[in-house]
């Protein structure tokens, strides 16, 4: 994949090397405003089934096991609508996938990153 992908907190202060703003939470963030958030766009179909989510708790110990189970995942047919939009962003630009977890080095946001920078095989 030509283009870089990163993701960081919505939090975090807009910069101009974030390309595309894609926020990958299901839910919307707290306290974050849509002007504030200077999104692109919203994918949450793209985020993990809250079945998953809540298995994962954000438990680091447990985030190798959530990696593959949510990779899993975005091969079920409700994901592939926006991993086709995913992959067409990131297909033409720079990308910034935005979660408002704490920790986002182990996030669904990271694992998309990684996925996708990896070259992200087709469905």
């Amino acid at each position: 994949m030509a283009a870089k992908v990163v993701c960081r907190r919505v939090y975090e202060e807009p910069t101009a090397q974030d390309g595309k703003r894609v926020l990958v939470d299901r839910l919307w963030p707290r306290g974050v405003s849509k002007e504030a958030a200077h999104l692109d766009t919203w994918l949450k179909d793209i985020a993990p089934s809250t079945d998953l989510r809540r298995w994962y708790h954000h438990d680091p110990e447990r985030f190798a096991e959530f990696r593959r189970r949510y990779l899993a995942e975005l091969d079920d047919p409700e994901h592939e609508d926006a991993v086709r939009e995913l992959r067409e962003l990131a297909a033409h630009g720079r990308v910034t996938l935005l979660t408002a977890t704490k920790d986002a080095d182990h996030s669904e946001a990271a694992v998309l990153a990684q996925w996708l920078n990896d070259g992200a095989p087709s469905h």
